[in-house]
């Protein structure tokens, strides 16, 4: 098991001592090994949603915790496939980005339609597929922030997808309409008895100032976190706060004070509990995304995994992490990351 004291290293008290006061952990549907039979049961969802989101949360070294580990490998198209495989040029072959995710004892695999179909018939039954059925991709020129479908329902549930998922980018021009396809989308995915995960991304220039980039913010983000779930999302994927008062700073919107004074404050358990406050109090799991590849990847995993478990978190996707590394550093990355989750001590503050 890892040690993740030692990793912490000077963050270990300030991270694993920490108390939220402002929502506590007793106001939350937290994760746990009969989440479908407690949360998921009581919703208008039909008996196929049941069965693939437990058949998620059943499937690699989490399984039965109620927690998620996913690996995510769709930066091919925004990214382009140079800038994401160049580093690990084994991963250009769809199968080994499949394998990575089974050696690496996830509970599922995120990526394409062309990824995951190319080697379905020997993997769908194996580990669970998501088909990311949406993406920006970056060679039009000059470059639009946008997303497009690449994939329709029908095609993930023909491979045997237990989900789909999506991306909309709240706050840009084109929001109104991504929210519309994809809403629509997932009402289709739900009547086939498939469950629907969201990436629920800002994008806005106003949004990032000289000083602070507030994509990042606990309120923007948690907003954003509303909206993915009004739209019956059953599990929303969010970029990890790292600040708050966006919508002080940019001065737009409704919020209340109390957002600020009461609920949250600058310690990052405590802007991610607000995360999960916006996912209607944990009924639906909120998933943070591990970040870009740097020098410093197993510290910085572990130290997500372990703020979105304590804020009361439901797992963590990571992608560059993992695959711009060669195959076993990656699954060594993996299984840091979900010993966390296994690691009794590590408890929601």
């Amino acid at each position: 098991m890892t040690n993740v004291i030692e990793l912490l290293g000077s963050e270990a008290e300030h991270l694993l001592k920490h108390r939220c006061a402002g929502i506590p952990k007793e106001s939350l549907h937290l994760p746990g090994p009969d989440f479908v039979d407690r949360v998921v049961s009581i919703k208008d969802r039909k008996t196929g949603v049941l069965r693939s989101l437990q058949e998620l949360y059943g499937h690699g070294r989490l399984a039965n915790t109620g927690y998620l580990s996913l690996l995510p490998v769709d930066q091919g198209v925004e990214h382009s496939g140079g800038a994401s495989f160049a580093p690990n040029p084994m991963y250009f072959d769809p199968e080994n980005i499949v394998k990575l995710a089974i050696e690496g004892g996830c509970n599922g695999v995120a990526s394409t339609l062309g990824v995951l179909g190319s080697v379905a018939r020997r993997y769908a039954h194996k580990i669970p597929f998501i088909v990311k059925i949406n993406h920006n991709e970056m060679l039009t020129y000059p470059n639009i922030y946008d997303q497009t479908l690449f994939a329709s329902v029908d095609q993930a549930f023909d491979m045997g997808a237990v989900a789909v998922g999506a991306t909309i980018f709240y706050g840009s021009e084109h929001s109104r309409r991504q929210i519309q396809e994809i809403s629509d989308a997932f009402e289709h995915a739900h009547e086939l008895g498939m469950a629907t995960i969201l990436w629920a991304y800002l994008r806005n220039p106003a949004f990032k100032t000289a000083d602070k980039d507030y994509h990042v913010s606990a309120d923007l983000t948690g907003q954003a976190n509303h909206l993915a779930v009004t739209i019956n999302a059953d599990i929303v994927k969010q970029k990890m706060a790292e600040n708050n008062g966006g919508y002080n700073a940019i001065k737009f919107g409704k919020t209340s004070p109390k957002v600020y004074s009461e609920l949250t404050t600058d310690h990052p358990i405590d802007l991610v509990r607000y995360q999960v406050a916006n996912c209607y109090m944990g009924r639906v799991g909120l998933i943070n995304s591990g970040g870009e590849s740097g020098k410093d990847d197993l510290h910085q995993a572990v130290r997500t995994a372990v703020i979105n478990k304590r804020a009361g978190g439901m797992g963590l996707i990571s992608g560059r992490k993992a695959f711009q590394k060669p195959m076993q550093d990656g699954v060594n990355l993996l299984n840091a990351i979900q010993d966390v989750y296994l690691d009794k001590t590590v408890s929601v503050a």
